[in-house]
């Protein structure tokens, strides 16, 4: 009976200790979270350190880049392997298609940047030069994709899909004439959406 007893003070014991740490430790967690909160209000948070993302999508487009830049990786410079993606699915399949762009001299010029869509396999599905982001996707649709509005040297241009490809020069391509429709959704706005740059 006394071993019944002792057993049960024992376990009782075990309990209040395990809430004790459970409220301290949510008392931490409310302590850490509301300085956060407070700190990124007022701008005075620290992001330099926050962790990079790291889904399947960008490790998809690292193996890519790499396949498709081989020839080019010894040029590059640290600084130059980085890029920005965004998703979006294009042929409404129900998966998203990947645009990728670059934002640094070795990849951009005068008349614009590099950039390609892949599909959510990671297969290219066009490589465009001389283009500024953001890219504007139009609600009009060619072979099942959306036409697509690029920006470059100050002019709109359209793209249609043709042949299961986009024209790779956007420059070269018909000009939009008037408005941007305001249904198109931009994709890849480097600047004005502040996307994240991950290295490859």
């Amino acid at each position: 009976m006394k071993n019944k007893i002792l057993m049960a003070f024992m376990i009782l014991g075990i309990i209040s200790c395990q809430n004790k740490d459970k409220t301290e430790s949510k008392s931490v967690i409310k302590t850490i979270a509301e300085d956060t909160l407070s700190k990124t209000v007022a701008g005075t948070a620290d992001v330099s350190n926050a962790p990079v993302k790291d889904d399947q999508a960008v490790e998809l487009i690292r193996k890519q880049l790499n396949i498709l830049l081989k020839k080019d990786l010894p040029a590059l410079t640290k600084d130059d392997r980085f890029f920005y993606y965004e998703a979006f699915d294009l042929n409404n399949d129900n998966k998203d298609e990947y645009f990728v762009g670059f934002s640094n001299p070795y990849f951009c010029g005068s008349g614009g940047c590099t950039g390609y869509i892949l599909n959510n396999d990671g297969s290219v599905i066009n490589r465009f030069t001389v283009t500024d982001f953001p890219v504007l996707v139009t609600t009009s649709t060619s072979e099942k994709f959306y036409d697509l509005i690029f920006e470059t040297g100050g002019k709109f241009h359209l793209l249609k899909m043709k042949n299961g490809k986009y024209p790779s020069n956007p420059s070269v391509q018909e000009n939009w004439n008037g408005e941007v429709p305001k249904e198109s959704t931009k994709v890849l706005d480097i600047q004005e959406k502040k996307l994240e740059k991950y290295s490859f």
